[in-house]
């Protein structure tokens, strides 16, 4: 690993280097954020030996040329590709190293947002009004627009704490992923708990609607083409989110990678972007950064139903995770599908809870909320990254293991800032009755068991749904995770098909007379699995300290 970017000399007129004296998404700091990114891929390619830095490019010609036989036609990617690939078989070194470089500036300039202060401002004036409305279902009364959190959406967290961190410290916002509204309901909660706002990388798919990818370039987002497979590209990615961090833009990266296809809070994540935290902060020390911490806050959101919660567990289940990484064609690109979900869906009780963590360190250890204990943790952590002389000692094996600590740690906080709620308990128990009546765990045989076989007795259901309660009101009680439930397994049945009535055409749950039939055991599935947390042994000790 290279040392930090020295600071580019500054703009005529400024005493600050240019990025901290206009910011990453000034118009006159574009030019130097993609000179910063191709510089930093230059350093990199040119630290490898003959073999490895021509195997690096083969990989990127191999992978753009797959992926542009599946896309539309961009002739300009065309001729950088037959470019490399002449260099590849008769250039230099050199060549190879400017023919890559220049893949690198063509990617570094699709990545880099168009984030407006002035449309930001504009934003956080008119666009929490719309959604506080759009959430309290009070279109007709624009002069009780509240802004405060509502029952709809709940901002839950030390707050107080996290505003201190965001002044003196450069915050990493890890939330679950959900739904495509996770991106604007985050945003609202954002501004709601008073806190700055937070650039994130949004899958490019997004931006094709040109009305969305104009707001969402102004409002913090930049742009990840997740079918760029090549590693050239993904080092682009965590170059640029390097740059961000290192010029103090909080920045929100999903770990999980993508919507989580299965319902549940996730297990495996991806570290990539991640791991650039670490890297950040050391290139902040190695500057001499006062201001150099980096902290991580995880982000539980639970939602009471889901827009896309078909699509997503179909996708699932075909295990076509992998193949079909970007889904194109799912609720939420529908807009009228996606207009009924919001009038249906969004004026339920606690529909959306976002609960804001304790912060973590890059090494995945626990900051403490006291101002000078925090300090002594800064001063503290700096030896195992630094020799005896206080100077940063690059080692990427070392910083993937710590990574892999902070990985585990967010991991392990995801459920306890999880908030169970009717439609999760009510799922839950349903599919515990009808693995009990079919006599299988196995979850592709239950979502194939003909409807005569998914009725289940009411009195069954409430038993059971009163010892999920007692689980999770247990659990509770020890820190475990949280709860917005009504008081009773009646009540909670009673709310859960409330509910469930509300968005989807087939029903997880439906009365048949004095019975309960899952409609749609597919569906009842993807509820059901947001609480598989409650399935897992109790850690003895936290996760993510450093030895």
């Amino acid at each position: 690993m290279t040392a930090a970017t020295p600071l580019a000399p500054s703009i005529p007129g400024s005493e600050e280097p240019p990025e901290r004296a206009t910011g990453l998404f000034h118009p006159r700091a574009r030019a130097l954020v993609v000179r910063d990114l191709i510089n930093r891929s230059r350093r990199r390619l040119e630290d490898l030996p003959d073999d490895r830095l021509e195997a690096h490019l083969e990989d990127a010609l191999w992978n753009e040329r797959n992926r542009m036989r599946r896309s539309r036609d961009e002739d300009e990617a065309r001729e950088q590709l037959d470019l490399l690939a002449t260099a590849l078989v008769q250039g230099s070194r050199s060549d190879r190293i400017e023919a890559g470089l220049r893949l690198v500036s063509s990617w570094a300039d699709e990545i880099h947002g168009r984030f407006s202060p002035r449309v930001y401002r504009m934003a956080t004036r008119a666009l929490p009004r719309m959604l506080s409305a759009l959430l309290s279902q009070r279109p007709d009364r624009l002069s009780d627009w509240d802004l405060s959190p509502t029952a709809r959406l709940q901002v839950r967290g030390d707050l107080d704490t996290l505003r201190i961190l965001a002044r003196e410290a450069t915050l990493i916002l890890c939330p679950t992923h959900v739904s495509n509204l996770d991106s604007p309901l985050i945003g609202l909660a954002l501004y709601l708990a008073g806190l700055p706002p937070f650039i994130y990388g949004a899958g490019l798919n997004l931006f094709d609607n040109p009305v969305v990818g104009w707001w969402m370039h102004r409002l913090g987002a930049y742009t990840v083409d997740r079918t760029k497979k090549a590693q050239l590209y993904k080092d682009v990615l965590k170059d640029y989110s390097i740059r961000a961090l290192t010029t103090r833009h909080h920045s929100l990266f999903f770990p999980g990678g993508t919507r989580c296809r299965s319902g549940e809070l996730e297990t495996h994540l991806k570290k990539g972007l991640l791991g650039t935290g670490i890297v950040a902060w050391q290139e902040m020390l190695t500057a001499g950064r006062p201001d150099a911490e980096v902290y991580v806050v995880p982000l539980t959101l639970s939602f009471t139903l889901t827009l896309e919660a078909n699509t997503l567990i179909e996708d699932h289940l075909a295990e076509a995770g992998k193949q079909r990484y970007i889904i194109t064609d799912d609720e939420f690109a529908q807009p009228r599908r996606l207009a009924s979900f919001a009038r249906r869906v969004l004026d339920l009780d606690s529909s959306v809870i976002a609960h804001f963590g304790a912060p973590l360190d890059v090494l995945g250890r626990p900051v403490s909320p006291d101002v000078g204990e925090r300090r002594a943790e800064a001063l503290e952590r700096r030896r195992y990254v630094c020799d005896r002389d206080g100077e940063v000692q690059w080692d990427e094996q070392r910083d993937r293991v710590y990574t892999d600590r902070l990985g585990e740690a967010l991991v392990d906080a995801f459920p306890r800032y999880a908030a169970v709620l009717s439609t999760h308990a009510t799922a839950y128990a349903a599919w515990s009755c009808l693995a009990d009546n079919v006599g299988s765990s196995d979850p592709f045989r239950l979502v194939r068991v003909p409807t005569g076989r998914r009725r289940l007795r009411r009195e069954q259901l409430l038993q059971r749904l009163a010892s999920t309660l007692e689980r999770v009101h247990d659990g509770v009680r020890r820190g475990r995770w949280g709860e917005a439930l009504p008081k009773d397994a009646g009540r909670t049945l009673q709310t859960a098909l409330d509910h469930f009535e509300r968005y989807h055409r087939s029903r997880v749950l439906a009365r048949r007379g004095s019975d309960l039939v899952i409609e749609d055991p597919r569906l009842c599935l993807y509820y059901r699995n947001r609480l598989t947390f409650l399935d897992r042994p109790e850690r003895s000790q936290p996760l993510g300290g450093a030895s």
